[in-house]
């Protein structure tokens, strides 16, 4: 049974909620959607009601017929609102009586237009845009055009982030701390210099992946899967499973001794006499291939985790994200580009990774010193895995 809008979405007019006792103003409705479109209070779109007053109170007789529901949804295809917005129409119930749903979704290409005008809705009404409104809808389209991981997150606040981790890890790991304290910046002044949030506070992906509280709250595959499987195959029993959900600095602490557990050494023969304790699977390695498994995915699109598959003779990572940019899958060893510019920065200034363009030969030349395989690497469009196997 679905949920009743007036309990879902309140009884008054918002910033993200506009009533029309009925559809036959078509230019008051595309004005609606079109300020809806623009978001400008940063709510990730809204919703416009037909068939309910100004007063929050639904009125009798609203047609919400298939033939109605797709008049309106016409709107969006006449010409007349440009960029096209994204929504969907919907018959629903609002104080148990039949009401049209329009749901808004935020545009990615701001400002949107109306007949060339400009509709915003700061607050419970729609109206013209002023130039100030169209100056930071226009700086929103310009910062949606940089790479996902610098974009701000609609919804998300100071609240998301971990400023403690911030404070005593992140500065103190990553960056020059005391250029930051010498020029007396506040914590959003900082956030912002270092691109883990906006100018108006709000938090970016960058900034939910590295120090945020939960970043699956924003960002739902930005976690990690860990099993480990008794045998050669996943038919067999399943000895450990775990899901970490943490920011990139809480899951390299909590993944180094997850690995570290798993981990075996055996006595190899090194020169005459002397023998060397060495592991089935140098850490090294390991770190390298989670990192960069970590630096590389697609957070954008997909909304599956890395996972980490161990057996007793291989163990298996999987990135969702297949190749990006100039990298295919028969240059990957040789060509280097990146879906996450910022993120790849950062984790390389907090050491996570050592230089840009050498994990696959430094994943090669651990496994090789200590007696491992050659890994595999399987490109495909949508993922990468690589197998790394145990030491005889």
């Amino acid at each position: 049974m679905s949920t009743d809008l007036a309990s879902l979405l309140g009884t008054q007019e918002t910033a993200a909620l506009e009533f029309k006792r009925e559809a036959t103003d078509r230019n008051a409705i595309r004005k609606a959607i079109c300020a809806l479109a623009n978001d400008l209070p940063r709510l990730g779109g809204g919703d416009l009601i037909i068939g309910v007053d100004d007063h929050g109170r639904p009125v009798d007789g609203t047609d919400v017929s298939d033939a109605a529901l797709l008049k309106i949804t016409e709107y969006r295809d006449q010409g007349l609102i440009l960029d096209r917005p994204s929504m969907v129409v919907t018959a629903e119930t609002f104080r148990g009586k039949p009401v049209i749903r329009v749901r808004v979704n935020a545009s990615r290409t701001p400002p949107v237009r109306f007949d060339n005008v400009v509709y915003v809705r700061p607050g419970p009404t729609t109206r013209r845009a002023g130039r100030d409104d169209e100056r930071v809808l226009s700086e929103r389209r310009r910062s949606f055009e940089a790479p996902f991981d610098v974009r701000p997150l609609a919804g998300s606040a100071l609240d998301d982030l971990d400023l403690e981790l911030f404070r005593m890890e992140y500065l103190r790991q990553a960056v020059d701390v005391t250029v930051l304290e010498e020029n007396h910046r506040s914590i959003e002044q900082q956030l912002a210099s270092l691109r883990l949030a906006d100018v108006d506070g709000t938090p970016t992906v960058l900034g939910l992946l590295l120090v945020g509280i939960d970043p699956t709250v924003r960002v739902p595959g930005a976690y990690l899967q860990f099993v480990r499987y008794e045998g050669m195959d996943v038919g067999g029993s399943i000895l450990d499973e775990q899901e970490i959900r943490a920011n990139i600095i809480t899951i390299a602490e909590r993944l180094e001794i997850l690995l570290r557990g798993y981990l075996r050494t055996r006595l190899t023969e090194v020169s005459g006499f002397r023998e060397e304790a060495r592991p089935n699977y140098p850490l090294e390695a390991l770190r390298e291939v989670c990192m960069n498994a970590i630096m590389h995915r697609n957070y954008e699109s997909s909304n599956a985790p890395i996972r980490i598959a161990w057996f007793d003779d291989r163990i298996e990572v999987t990135n969702p994200g297949g190749p990006y940019g100039q990298v295919r899958a028969d240059n990957f060893d040789r060509v280097n580009d990146y879906r996450n510019p910022s993120l790849a920065a950062a984790m390389k200034s907090l050491g996570y990774v050592n230089q840009f363009g050498r994990g696959i030969g430094r994943i090669r030349a651990s496994l090789i010193r200590n007696g491992n395989p050659e890994p595999v690497f399987v490109v495909d469009q949508s993922s990468w895995t690589v197998t790394v196997r145990s030491a005889t």
